[in-house]
């Protein structure tokens, strides 16, 4: 298996190039002018497995969804040191600027996988589309931001809380909240809204307080307009979040470009975690972060080790199910596949 360590000391002595046109300006870039590592890639180009294959070379193209968040790190940072020299695959990051636009790409095999919330995954296949999870986005990185006037969950009764979707792990530490004290959800008005759009709405007093993937939550902080009131570790130890995820079709028509895929992923992660000044430049590449907010980020997330466990996995199953969040989600064997990152 091929995987990219031999060229880690080379980025570090020469640093990552490349503009950040390659990233777009914003979370609400859609996917018709998304940028990738090789181009312009619409999301009605047609199906991945007919779109990726290139006759002037051996090389695949693996097209991989992202929204640009602090929890899909370890996707930028595999696109950046992949071996294009030595891999027999590239990788095409296909941006979107919101979850639906994002699955809907997966699910109709626009891409061959995505850096995607793990419940919606779990949704997609619930109802029969072909996907698997094979890797963590992240550990731990999810915050409950509240205004600067909230001093506890009690405080939350009757007022307006922010989640990005209602299949989401920001709902399930929402609900967990508010068990902890007694409360439930029909206490808080829950309403939905694109992450870029939270930190404004908090600053203004649309909302009280919200739950979403990094930077958005760090956004609020950093500017004083909001507080944490929990880290995702004190409401939900070994907590699941985003995944990486392929479809059945490309895992099971390019097993070794898969296990590659992954392997390399995994190596990101580790990447991530030994090497912070590059892996800063990265995500700053990608998500237009000022310094303060980007630490304050990563200080709440970690990337060191990857792997789906089945333990962690059906935990988050028990949640979705007992916050009515789903009701058959698919079981570990049905959705999630370890192998590919051994």
């Amino acid at each position: 298996m091929k995987i990219f360590k031999k060229i880690i000391a080379a980025a570090l002595i020469l640093g990552i190039t490349g503009g950040a046109a390659a990233c777009g300006n914003s979370a609400g870039t859609s996917a018709t002018s998304g940028q990738t590592n090789t181009g312009t890639v619409s999301a009605s180009s047609g199906t991945a497995s007919d779109t990726n294959a290139d006759s002037k070379s051996a090389k695949k193209a693996v097209k991989i969804a992202y929204l640009p968040i602090t929890h899909a790190l370890p996707v930028f940072v595999e696109n950046e040191l992949q071996d294009k020299a030595g891999n027999n695959y590239e990788i095409e990051l296909v941006k979107y600027g919101s979850w639906p636009e994002l699955m809907d790409a997966l699910n109709t095999g626009h891409v061959d996988g995505a850096s995607v919330l793990i419940e919606l995954a779990m949704k997609a296949r619930e109802q029969g589309i072909g996907i698997k999870a094979v890797a963590l986005g992240h550990k731990d990185g999810n915050v409950v931001v509240v205004s600067n006037k909230i001093n506890g969950v009690k405080d939350l009764n009757g007022k307006t809380f922010a989640i990005p979707h209602r299949q989401s792990s920001h709902n399930i530490l929402l609900n967990q909240m508010l068990k902890n004290e007694g409360m439930s959800i029909s206490d808080v008005k829950v309403v939905e809204l694109a992450p870029p759009e939270m930190p404004a709405a908090l600053a203004s007093g649309q909302i009280d307080g919200y739950s979403v993937a990094e930077p958005f939550g760090a956004k609020s902080v950093a500017i004083n307009s909001g507080k944490v009131l929990f880290e995702s570790n004190e409401l939900w130890e070994d907590s699941i979040c985003c995944s990486l995820v392929f479809t059945d079709n490309f895992i099971n028509n390019n097993k070794e470009i898969a296990q590659n895929v992954a392997a390399n992923y995994s190596e990101a992660g580790k990447f991530i975690g030994s090497n912070k000044e590059k892996a800063d430049e990265i995500a700053k590449k990608y998500l237009k972060l000022d310094d303060k907010v980007l630490d304050l980020s990563m200080k709440w997330i970690s990337y060191d080790d990857l792997a789906i466990t089945q333990e962690a996995y059906e935990d988050l199953s028990k949640k979705v199910v007992e916050f009515g969040i789903s009701k058959t989600p698919p079981t570990y064997e049905d959705f999630v596949d370890p192998s590919l990152l051994k």
